[in-house]
């Protein structure tokens, strides 16, 4: 038997208050917006992806609460038991919830915070 026969791999997650991954892609190609299953009647020249990981998981639920009260962003996904967050919207809308839920996550919850990158 091979050595990579024998490999595996194993993920694990690390329960923390942390929000590991934020990031803003503006102006995405169309059929990234098809291959999420986003709103297919966005103007893409205009629009703006963000993706968001946060644990423990079911903060995703407050962060896409945030999103929404926070600007005009749509949620395109969210997701309780991976901590993921996808929303849509105007590259200001996307910019202004992630910079929302950044605040509230880190002075309010005590999370560990990533910066907020942008492509």
């Amino acid at each position: 038997m091979e050595l990579q026969d024998k490999m595996r791999i194993v993920q694990e997650l690390v329960p923390g208050k942390q929000v590991t991954l934020c990031h803003i892609i503006a102006n995405p190609d169309e059929v990234l917006y098809t291959k999420l299953g986003l709103d297919p009647k966005t103007d893409y020249t205009r629009s703006a992806i963000g993706v968001l990981t946060i644990s423990p998981a079911e903060s995703a639920v407050i962060a896409a609460d945030l999103a929404i009260k926070s600007s005009n962003a749509e949620i395109g996904f969210v997701d309780r038991f991976t901590g993921t967050l996808i929303i849509s919207g105007s590259v200001s809308a996307v910019e202004s919830s992630f910079t929302a839920i950044r605040e509230y996550v880190i002075n309010k919850l005590g999370y560990t915070c990533c910066e907020l990158t942008r492509t």
